[in-house]
């Protein structure tokens, strides 16, 4: 789509009109959003548009729409899918060598699985290897219910950071603000940097990378202006 607008404003409301005409979403609802630091930093977006839209270039906005269209309507259902990962977790498939990479993978998800404990009052069954072990099934109930607490908006920026990390234990402390960006970044990136380390970086992984990155650093951004 070719720009055809000038001017880029916040309404009350918080909802985004261009050239005084509100912006909707592609299901057609308004798009408004809870906070005035969201909406502005999504017409900053739309402000930043050159001659034609690109949306991968606009991530808040695709997250805003996202916790309105697709979210929004069945919450519940959007957050048993990402419940799921509580099953499964990155965290707790461990190497079983060698000595230095089971010390990485330990030192960085460790804390993580700590604090899980402490939060929510549950225990893990971590594994060697990755062949798949059912976790306690009120270790998987109640990652559920933290994550069903949320509202479509957090639930959207929570989204990117589950599915880049595979950790839903990860994803809830950076959420809780009991682990930092960097750290959870790291956490989901244990072995591929042992990889790289021990063999070379290819460039597409490399590209490949780049572009999760910038999806994390955006939904990590959502989180904060929620």
């Amino acid at each position: 789509m070719k720009r055809f607008w000038r001017d880029v404003t916040v309404e009350p409301g918080n909802g985004i009109a261009l050239d005084g005409r509100p912006v909707r979403t592609p299901g057609r609802a308004a798009l408004a959003v809870p906070t005035g630091a969201l909406a502005e930093a999504i017409a900053e977006e739309w402000r930043a548009v050159g001659d034609t839209l690109d949306p991968r270039a606009m991530p808040l906005t695709g997250l805003a729409n996202a916790a309105i269209d697709r979210i929004a309507p069945d919450p519940a259902a959007f957050a048993a899918g990402l419940a799921k990962y509580g099953g499964s977790d990155l965290l707790y498939y461990r190497a079983d060598e060698p000595a230095a990479l089971v010390d990485r993978q330990a030192a960085s998800w460790d804390p993580l699985l700590d604090w899980a404990r402490g939060r929510y009052d549950i225990h893990f069954e971590p594994v060697t290897g990755v062949m798949h072990r059912a976790q306690p099934e009120a270790t998987i109930a109640r990652l559920a219910e933290a994550v069903a607490a949320l509202d479509p908006y957090r639930l959207a920026g929570l989204s990117p950071v589950v599915t880049i990390g595979g950790s839903l234990v990860a994803a809830l402390a950076l959420i809780e603000d009991a682990a930092t960006p960097e750290a959870v970044w790291h956490a989901a990136h244990v072995d591929e940097d042992w990889q790289a380390e021990q063999w070379g970086e290819d460039t597409l992984a490399t590209q490949a990378r780049a572009a999760r990155r910038a999806e994390f650093d955006a939904a990590v951004r959502f989180l904060g202006l929620v």
